[in-house]
């Protein structure tokens, strides 16, 4: 008898430990995505004298960044932009956007985004707050966030995720102030950011 009783004793510690540990969470490692530089598109929207916006692109972009889709937690995120690939539809304006009065390309050949947080508050929504620079000049920045699918893709079965954000920032606070009287060109740029990419083992 006293077996027996030890032995149910066991058996009960068991399954309790085993209840505790299938009811605890198991936290999965963020993984790593890299930005698929051929489905990646960073736009904007810039006023002019308030007839019309102007929309505008660039297209040299790259970047990756940690995630864990689990928990719905970003570890980090890196994005450099080439500032001399903006393309508006114009060569004289793009020349223009290259120079002195707004990204001044042959000194400061990069735009970069380095994410910090992002604040889930749907499934498949979210808040991603980041610092931005641009002309050297760093700020804090908010993007809203939508990430519309993770899966292997249809056309080579990698695992990716799809995501679009939106946001805008104020360009004077990147010391670009050139023609903001009458709003001849708008200070505040709405953008438009849509990626894929592709987890990668390690």
């Amino acid at each position: 008898m006293p077996f027996i009783r030890y032995a149910r004793s066991a058996l009960l510690s068991t399954s309790a430990l085993a209840m505790a540990l299938s009811a605890t969470p198991v936290s999965a490692e963020p993984e790593r995505f890299v930005l698929d530089e051929s489905h990646v598109s960073v736009g904007f929207l810039v006023g002019h004298a308030r007839f019309a916006d102007v929309l505008g692109q660039f297209t040299e972009v790259s970047g990756e960044f940690r995630y864990d889709s689990e928990s719905q937690t970003l570890e980090r995120g890196e994005v450099e932009i080439a500032a001399d690939s903006v393309f508006t539809g114009h060569d004289e304006r793009d020349g223009h956007v290259r120079g002195g009065d707004f990204l001044e390309t042959d000194e400061y050949s990069a735009i970069r985004f380095k994410a910090n947080r992002y604040e889930a508050e749907t499934e498949n929504t979210g808040t991603l707050h980041g610092d931005l620079t641009i002309r050297g000049i760093t700020q804090p920045i908010r993007l809203e966030a939508t990430i519309n699918r993770r899966d292997d893709h249809p056309i080579g079965g990698a695992d990716t995720l799809g995501a679009s954000l939106r946001g805008s920032l104020m360009r004077s606070d990147y010391g670009m102030d050139y023609a903001l009287e009458g709003d001849l060109v708008s200070d505040r740029i709405e953008l438009i950011i849509e990626f894929e990419a592709v987890q990668q083992d390690g």
